[in-house]
């Protein structure tokens, strides 16, 4: 058996996997309490993260009803680009800044201006930093926390963090660090002259984790944690990854011709490349994979939170708030949603504030509410599917994954809107799974340095055809004039 973990910004959720016959034994779940504060903070007590991984951990042994002491791999997924510090006696300095934490834009445009702009950030690293990534968010504790940026000995992030805590050893691999914004993606090294013009003494370059490959073990369980967790002693613990990348390996998206789009707390959208071919597109990042190749991405700030956010103003329950948005029609009667409660990075807005348009004492109506705000955060996927497609990326299908996914009408808006036909993987959780199909792999390795993770995923990876929908060709002209209309209050507005 092979231990999947994703620790994610709600949540963190643990998967077991036969990879003999791609059988998943059993499952677990445990939350995370989210810190906001002013100026687009988000932070989380890293903590939590532990505490949730023991508990899914647990349940998820449970569930299956199986002695954990069988279990021969970990692998471990967190959300991306969050920044965890640590001092030299391995203890955390401060609370994890988040992916979703927008209080370092100004610092990230001084960064940024310093890289000669987008297209020196391109040259120079293979994507255009922004807001959300680690690099400025070292550069906002430089100047919020003088005193504790003195104690950094260790840079890592969300899984690093969690790799440090299994085993003692301080490890990144090539997917994770692509959205640090001080790692060169065309040549999978980290750039430390970004780091020494934040630092010049050199502490932050010497802060580094060992860089390792995907399909290399970070070690084993330390033992204080063997008894605590129900594990073997002897299980390795891969390299992990970015929840993205592990979320392409749990729906077998490691060969080109393959999308996968994630309806999480954040919108995702990813293909598979050969090639670090860097798109012109400063919104798409072209990361490595944690499968060997590249993983050109789109990420939306706002998906699920701003769907959860009307329905908290509405009082409805999910089912309550389905049902109004599928007795809206198509354009909700000319009511458009700019959904950018936490900013936006598709369309690059970090500064952005949400926003109701079109307005009128006829369109008011809950259900128009509801399902503005489905179709706005579905737009910005749909314009982050445009700029993947200017840059040559083909798809006969969508592979949907995330709580969202679950949902028939979003299936079918989704559908709609990209005019590409959807399907859902039979495991949501792709993130977790993934991360336990990469332990499997790690695992095999150590004894044929030529196992396949194709593979893997050809036995551990499926879809479910009962939630395959088609674009209906009669919501075609409706759905792109909505479309339209909310790009241009988008250009309107903020160009």
């Amino acid at each position: 058996m092979f231990l999947g973990i994703d620790c994610g910004t709600q949540g963190t959720k643990a998967l077991l996997l036969d990879a003999d016959n791609g059988e998943v034994l059993g499952q677990g779940s445990a939350s995370h309490e989210l810190n906001s504060g002013p100026n687009g903070r988000r932070e989380q007590d890293t903590a939590q993260w532990i505490e949730a991984f023991q508990r899914a951990t647990a349940a998820a042994l449970a569930e299956a009803g199986v002695d954990g002491s069988r279990v021969l791999g970990i692998g471990v997924s967190g959300q991306q680009h969050g920044l965890v510090t640590l001092d030299g006696q391995g203890r955390v300095l401060r609370p994890a800044k988040l992916w979703c934490d927008t209080e370092s834009a100004d610092e990230n445009r001084r960064l940024l201006d310093w890289l000669g702009g987008e297209r020196g950030s391109l040259q120079r690293l293979g994507v255009v930093i922004a807001p959300g990534y680690t690099v400025s968010k070292l550069l906002w504790m430089k100047q919020q926390h003088p005193q504790l940026f003195e104690r950094i000995a260790h840079i890592l992030l969300p899984h690093d963090y969690l790799n440090y805590w299994l085993t003692g050893r301080c490890c990144s691999e090539y997917g994770d660090a692509s959205g640090t914004g001080y790692f060169n993606v065309r040549a999978r090294r980290w750039d430390i002259e970004i780091l020494r013009h934040i630092d010049p003494s050199g502490r932050l370059v010497a802060a580094l984790p060992e860089l390792i490959k995907s399909d290399q073990p970070v070690g084993r369980l330390r033992p204080e944690l063997v008894e605590r967790l129900g594990l073997n002693p002897q299980a390795i613990v891969s390299s992990g990854g970015g929840d993205n990348m592990m979320g392409a390996i749990g729906t077998g998206n490691i060969s080109p011709g393959a999308i996968t789009m994630s309806l999480g707390t954040s919108g995702t959208l990813y293909a598979y490349s050969d090639e670090p071919s860097i798109s012109p597109q400063p919104s798409v990042a072209t990361f490595c994979s944690s499968s060997g190749g590249w993983l050109p991405l789109i990420c939306t700030m706002n998906l699920t939170n701003a769907n959860g956010a009307i329905r908290e103003l509405l009082q409805l329950d999910l089912e309550q708030f389905n049902t109004l948005a599928a007795q809206a029609p198509i354009g909700a009667e000319g009511l458009t949603m700019l959904p950018f409660l936490n900013g936006e990075r598709v369309p690059a807005l970090p500064q952005a504030t949400a926003s109701l348009h079109g307005l009128t004492a006829d369109n008011l109506t809950r259900a128009n509410l509801c399902r503005a705000v489905v179709e706005g955060v579905t737009f910005g996927l749909r314009y982050g599917l445009d700029l993947l497609r200017e840059s040559g990326i083909r798809s006969e299908r969508i592979q949907l994954i995330g709580g969202g996914a679950k949902n028939p009408l979003w299936r079918q808006i989704v559908a709609d809107v990209m005019d590409t036909p959807v399907i859902c993987a039979t495991h949501s959780e792709a993130a977790a799974l993934g991360g336990a199909i990469q332990a499997a792999w790690c695992h095999t390795r150590q004894i044929d340095p030529e196992a396949s993770l194709e593979a893997l995923c050809q036995r551990c990876v499926s879809v479910d055809e009962a939630t395959a929908v088609e674009p209906s060709a009669s919501a075609f002209d409706a759905y792109e004039r909505a479309y339209r209309r909310y790009r241009g209050l988008v250009a309107g507005l903020y160009s």
